[in-house]
């Protein structure tokens, strides 16, 4: 039996360890090197500098971090792709234009009404990406464009974006939006079409400050607000199988 004291110790190292020693995700490493080798340069021309460099290195592990998460397993459930603020939740809205189509994937009903939630990341925050939900990939595109703060309305269909749509297997279809912001401009999507996906599982990667959107479909309320914190692979954003009306918030 550990006594009090020991307890503490480990539960702070334990804590310490699950917030702030976290392995960066691959695609950080070149990132990570690179700021380690300008560091190294730096510190041969002086102190100060090598110390800045260092700074900027361990900030670049932090931001590449990537955290375990205790995925909610239920039937309908859709979970945050990303760790963020919800700046937006915007009724009746089309998906975006990559995704429209009059094959057999969606029909025009389909195509333009959905609640788009949007989730702002911060340079501070993790931005790996998780799957919303379990299903089957039906569509993957990337779209080129320009560079809009992703707080920025016109971001969802003016900025460069790589775009998914997730099919249920009881057809209902939910897409998921990887937006690059005014800093980011590299995003990186391991989905393909015809791709079985499990909720809150990691599927991408968007380096430096950006957003993502998530389509829900018709008769899908919301139970998040706008101004919420979210956490990737955690935070339930709504429940397909519910008619629960959307919930309100007021900051206290």
């Amino acid at each position: 039996m550990e006594d009090g004291l020991t307890k503490t110790i480990n539960d702070l190292k334990r804590t310490i360890t699950q917030t702030v020693f976290i392995a960066p995700h691959r695609a950080g490493y070149p990132f990570i090197a690179g700021f380690a080798v300008v560091t190294a340069f730096l510190a041969m021309l002086s102190t100060v500098l090598g110390f800045a460099g260092l700074v900027l290195t361990l900030w670049c592990v932090y931001f590449f971090r990537d955290p375990q998460r205790a995925v909610p397993q239920r039937d309908g459930l859709v979970i945050a792709p990303a760790d963020g603020r919800i700046t937006q939740i915007a009724e009746a809205v089309p998906l975006p234009k990559e995704l429209r189509s009059n094959d057999e994937v969606l029909s025009d009903d389909d195509e333009g009404d959905f609640t788009r939630i949007s989730i702002f990341l911060s340079v501070f925050d993790v931005h790996i990406q998780r799957n919303p939900l379990t299903g089957l990939v039906k569509r993957v595109v990337y779209k080129p464009g320009i560079f809009l703060n992703a707080g920025n309305d016109l971001a969802s269909m003016e900025n460069e974006r790589c775009a998914a749509l997730i099919a249920r297997p009881d057809g209902q279809h939910l897409a998921v939006v990887q937006i690059a912001g005014l800093i980011a401009r590299r995003i990186i999507c391991d989905l393909q079409e015809g791709q079985d996906v499990k909720s809150g599982e990691r599927y991408g990667l968007i380096r430096f400050g950006s957003r993502v959107d998530i389509y829900l479909p018709k008769g899908v309320a919301p139970q998040v607000c706008v101004g919420q914190r979210t956490i990737g692979g955690e935070t339930i954003l709504a429940d397909l199988t519910s008619r629960e009306p959307a919930r309100d918030a007021i900051l206290v």
